[in-house]
């Protein structure tokens, strides 16, 4: 058995050393130099790395990715900081002209953000700066797509204005910013890497396309596999063929033959929604939304009780963890009620509103929050807008932890960005703009945030699986030196998963 000794860790006030071995934590102690009684380690079999007094904590967990969409979104086209419809149209205009995609090919756009815009996007304002080229923005949510009139009539969309929502926005996705597979698996092997470099050792991949197919060609790419482990989820419309296959959450994916990354690739959750989101207007909730009337006038309601409540027993007695969409406070509601009709717990992805009512309920039925910080700062302004009186019971994650709920964080990258660090310190402190904290008194301490955002681990343990990470100092001394910017920038010297090392800065050795 292969063994590393990590020298000199800081643990907590304590500097120790660490003994790990076949993938788990074996051994912690003042001075294991010698070695660790009754665990003999051949010299041969033993790296030794001193930390110098670094800082040992458990390894980071992104409990909601879309990695093939966070992948590629890093080489569209930006527009997140347009301020209106016809600013985004310009800056696709002026992308394009710097850099001509070829002939006949398809311009993918990414990130706007319309619920403050001043007119609605349009395809006549793409088709003016680019005329007969077809265009599509994906919205910073994922949940609308904004088109130009010629990838209107190309991919036969609902709406001759350009602009799609929901379902039809994931199957235009998949459609129109398809690229060979070859080149997409290069791009989100490059994206994993990046997050091991910031201390990421487990995500769950919500991608809408077949994640378990995808993950299990990967798992063969790189010499044991990705550099983390991967939970590749299924999404409703594959529920059936998932079941008929007997695949169960938790299982290696079919097909990885190497047993190393076997273990690091892993069937997910079932993935159900039962709303939209608030950048589009869709998540279903209490309020009405401001000017907005008919029947979408509360949101959408996409999965009604009495169906969800089927898909969540009939997923459950085929062996699948369960994940479910709910942002607005009626929609999480309606997750809650599932959840209890069904007789089953899972994850409620977003719970971005929760009735007071509804708080204690996530404990009495077990259900996790699986929450994203930084959507809180980057929405506050929308929420304001199109949430306006209802905002105190909005990102409310100190008082779903404080009514006893277990709490995990995640990015919903490509919607913000793969890293952990700025998901805890939108976490602990709600401003990134010099403003005052939005509704304050949902931050986290920081302890609550670092174990929210590490599968519920506070310390290093001896018995623990070796998914560690290495930073110069603890955080809280980051914090309290250099405060939340100074945490969201947190340097990562060393990621490791089942006691080996997949990110490794030079001063590691």
């Amino acid at each position: 058995m292969s063994a590393l000794l990590l020298r000199r860790a800081r643990l907590g006030a304590a500097v120790r050393d660490v003994l790990v071995g076949g993938g788990r934590v074996l051994a912690i102690a003042d001075d294991l130099s010698a070695g660790a009684p009754g665990l003999p380690v051949l010299p041969g079999d033993l790296e030794v790395v001193d930390l110098d007094g670094a800082a040992l904590l458990p390894g980071l967990t992104d409990a909601h990715v879309h990695l093939d969409q966070w992948a590629a979104a890093r080489r569209r086209i930006d527009v997140s900081a347009a301020r209106s419809a016809t600013e985004a149209a310009a800056m696709i205009g002026a992308a394009v002209r710097a850099a001509p995609p070829d002939p006949g090919a398809v311009v993918v756009g990414h990130g706007f953000r319309d619920a403050l815009w001043p007119q609605p996007p349009e395809a006549v304002l793409l088709d003016d700066v680019l005329p007969g080229v077809p265009v599509v923005v994906a919205s910073g949510d994922l949940h609308t797509a904004w088109c130009s009139t010629a990838a209107v009539h190309r991919y036969g969309l609902s709406s001759p204005t350009g602009v799609v929502r929901e379902q039809e926005v994931m199957d235009l996705l998949a459609r129109a910013a398809a690229v060979e597979v070859a080149v997409l698996d290069g791009w989100v092997l490059e994206a994993t890497a990046a997050a091991a470099a910031r201390g990421v050792t487990a995500v769950v991949d919500f991608e809408y396309a077949d994640p378990v197919t995808s993950w299990a060609r990967r798992a063969a790419l790189l010499p044991g596999g990705p550099p983390l482990r991967v939970h590749a989820s299924v999404w409703v419309d594959r529920l059936e063929e998932t079941i008929a296959a007997g695949l169960r959450s938790g299982d290696p994916l079919p097909g990885v033959a190497d047993p190393v990354a076997a273990e690091r690739v892993r069937m997910g959750p079932l993935k159900l929604f039962v709303d939209g989101s608030l950048g589009t207007r869709t998540a279903y909730c209490t309020h009405a939304y401001p000017g907005v009337t008919g029947p979408e006038a509360h949101g959408l309601l996409r999965t009604p009780l009495p169906e969800l409540e089927r898909l969540l027993r009939r997923a459950s007695s085929a062996g699948l963890d369960l994940a479910v969409h709910a942002i607005g406070d009626r929609a999480t509601a309606v997750a809650l009620d599932g959840f209890a009709a069904a007789g089953v717990t899972g994850r409620i992805e977003h719970a971005q509103q929760v009735r007071p009512e509804d708080l204690p309920r996530f404990a009495e039925l077990g259900v996790v929050a699986s929450v994203q910080p930084r959507h809180a700062l980057d929405d506050r302004d929308a929420a304001d807008q199109h949430w306006a009186g209802a905002t105190g019971r909005a990102f409310a994650y100190r008082a779903l932890v404080d009514a006893g709920a277990e709490v995990v964080l995640g990015s919903d990258a490509p919607v913000a960005p793969l890293d952990p660090w700025d998901g805890i310190a939108s976490a602990v402190h709600r401003s990134l703009d010099g403003r005052a904290p939005w509704h304050p008194e949902q931050h986290l301490d920081l302890d609550v945030a670092l174990a929210a955002a590490s599968g519920g681990r506070r310390a290093v343990r001896v018995g623990d699986a070796a998914d560690l990470m290495v930073v110069p100092e603890p955080p809280a001394s980051v914090l309290a030196r250099e405060g939340v910017a100074g945490l969201r920038t947190t340097e990562v010297l060393g990621t490791l998963v089942a006691g080996r090392f997949t990110h490794r800065a030079a001063a590691l050795g």
